[in-house]
């Protein structure tokens, strides 16, 4: 929200509902829900509201007429960039989407990010791999439904030349120490994702507040930053399953695996209907169900293995934390 003069429309499309004023709290998102319509088509009817992100109190809107509505079977899903990079949700939302009748729109973002959607009620379900960032939303109640999926682990990738020496450490932590002490190239995503949140715990154990000419975040998903470090012949560490997925893309090696603090854990949650009433919960529930179900666990298990010689992720529905291993 900002202090600007309240904005209004010249004219509105034809065919239009109504005007809506904006009242504090508002986004557009909670807007379109509320008017059931879609929150592109509410965007695309404002075009005098510049920044659809800063909207502000007395700003008036447009409310697009029914030819725009939203399905009312269309589910938000938030999720890591890592489930689309690897083609796990190619896989596994058209058969959701058969099962169930529902469509789903992805907004794939860091783990960072989709948690901050579900915790403001903007997505209807939300998948991500950030355990110490959900269980503070779980415990307030913000999430609910929170089932463990499926995991894999972590690996820190880097040009063969290996300047750093870090090939065949059985810690991640001597190898952040070792790639910091001999300044060596390393490309971080810097989103706020889960794959960052660990990297950041690392650095965070070491006392290292990496910095300067040697570091650099790409803002940017797992693949990019696979390809920024392979471009800059630097480390990075990613999720095994992106890396795998862009292995013959990049020009990287897997140096340093196997240590527990690498494990790479995956829930499926929704936001609580009870504080967002706006989201759809029977199709977040849906959607909970369908990855803990034993159909889809079974895909997750086999995926990966006739493309890479081994699955992207273990399935654990039903396991606790304690049950699962790298």
């Amino acid at each position: 929200m900002n202090n600007q003069r309240p904005r209004s429309p010249a004219a509105c499309p034809a065919g239009f509902q109504g005007r809506y004023t904006v009242v504090s709290g508002d986004t557009m998102f909670l807007i379109a829900r509320r008017m059931g319509i879609r929150m592109e088509d509410l965007i695309a009817a404002n075009p005098h509201i510049s920044d659809p992100n800063r909207i502000s109190p007395g700003d008036v809107l447009c409310v697009p007429g029914q030819a725009a509505q939203q399905p009312a079977g269309e589910i938000t899903l938030a999720t890591t960039t890592s489930t689309v990079d690897t083609g796990l949700l190619d896989v596994l939302i058209p058969r959701f989407e058969e099962q169930t009748g529902y469509n789903v729109r992805v907004q794939a973002v860091g783990s960072g990010q989709a948690l901050s959607m579900g915790s403001r009620g903007e997505a209807d379900v939300l998948l991500t791999h950030s355990p110490e960032t959900e269980r503070p939303l779980v415990r307030n109640n913000t999430l609910t439904n929170y089932r463990l999926i499926m995991h894999n682990d972590f690996v820190i990738v880097g040009p063969r030349e290996d300047p750093a020496r870090i090939r065949g450490l059985n810690s991640a932590a001597e190898a952040f120490r070792r790639i910091a002490r001999e300044r060596a190239p390393f490309v971080s995503r810097g989103d706020y994702s889960g794959t960052h949140q660990k990297e950041i715990a690392i650095w965070e154990l070491l006392g290292i507040v990496p910095g300067g000419d040697w570091y650099q975040q790409t803002k940017s998903g797992m693949a990019e930053t696979l390809r920024t470090a392979s471009n800059r012949r630097a480390y990075t560490l990613s999720d095994r399953g992106t890396y795998l997925a862009q292995r013959r893309n990049v020009n990287l090696d897997i140096l340093v695996e196997g240590d527990r603090m690498l494990l790479n854990v995956y829930h499926v949650m929704q936001p609580n209907p009870q504080k967002f009433p706006q989201v759809n919960a029977g199709g977040g529930k849906a959607f909970v169900d369908f990855m803990v179900s034993p159909g889809t666990q079974r895909i997750i298990g086999e995926y990966g293995k006739d493309r890479y010689g081994q699955p992207l992720f273990i399935p654990d529905a039903g396991k606790s934390e304690s049950e699962v291993t790298t």
